[in-house]
């Protein structure tokens, strides 16, 4: 039986990661190094957890919801399909997807760069609010995004955000799909047991079906 194909969805992670304007950019110290009175190295790490690929909670975006460690972890894993929309504009509509939206799996990811930035940009691709109510009325328990957010930059409502509230949908952002193609898959993307926080960091990966 041949080895499934892995395809690893998250960016490297260091001061040099885009952030959103105004959110905590990751930075790594050393409080101990090997040497004549110390047997290890030991790091620390300040980061806001939207850095990198990541795994929001209802806790950011509604004030007394869950926060990440309180979240169900089945969405994260599972049978998944990525979906190409490509350079289709500021919002992610229905018609986008509809070429590949028959028997939909529980999680959608969906493609809209060439490249996932590697810096800051503000007119990233995000969900129009009615496509996630759409996915959601397809059974589909989690979205994903290969941009910094599912609601665009400029955004103060959150309307896309709003939706995965009011469907109870969980969300991954910031993913690197430049070498996906679309199809189906399995979803690993599991959140960290960070207790109270509103996202957390994820190491996300799709494994090839048998």
């Amino acid at each position: 039986m041949p080895t499934p194909r892995l395809w690893d969805l998250s960016p490297p992670v260091s001061a040099a990661s885009p952030i959103f304007p105004g959110d905590q950019p990751f930075a790594l110290q050393w409080t101990a190094r090997i040497g004549p009175d110390c047997p290890v190295n030991l790091s620390a790490v300040t980061t806001s957890p939207h850095v990198g690929a990541h795994a929001d909670a209802p806790l950011h975006y509604a004030h007394g919801a869950p926060a990440i460690d309180e979240v169900d972890l089945a969405p994260y894993l599972g049978p998944c399909r990525v979906i190409h929309a490509i350079d289709v504009g500021p919002l992610i509509r229905p018609e986008h997807l509809a070429h590949a939206a028959q028997n939909l799996p529980p999680r959608v990811l969906v493609r809209t760069a060439r490249q996932a930035d590697r810096q800051w940009r503000d007119d990233f691709s995000a969900y129009a609010p009615d496509t996630l109510a759409w996915l959601a009325a397809q059974g589909v328990r989690l979205v994903g995004i290969d941009t910094a957010s599912v609601d665009p930059a400029t955004s103060k409502s959150l309307d896309a955000h709003q939706q995965l509230r009011q469907h109870d949908l969980r969300v991954l952002e910031n993913l690197v799909l430049d070498e996906v193609p679309e199809g189906d898959y399995e979803l690993i993307a599991l959140p960290l047991k960070w207790v109270g926080a509103c996202a957390s960091p994820v190491r996300a990966i799709l494994r090839s079906l048998p």
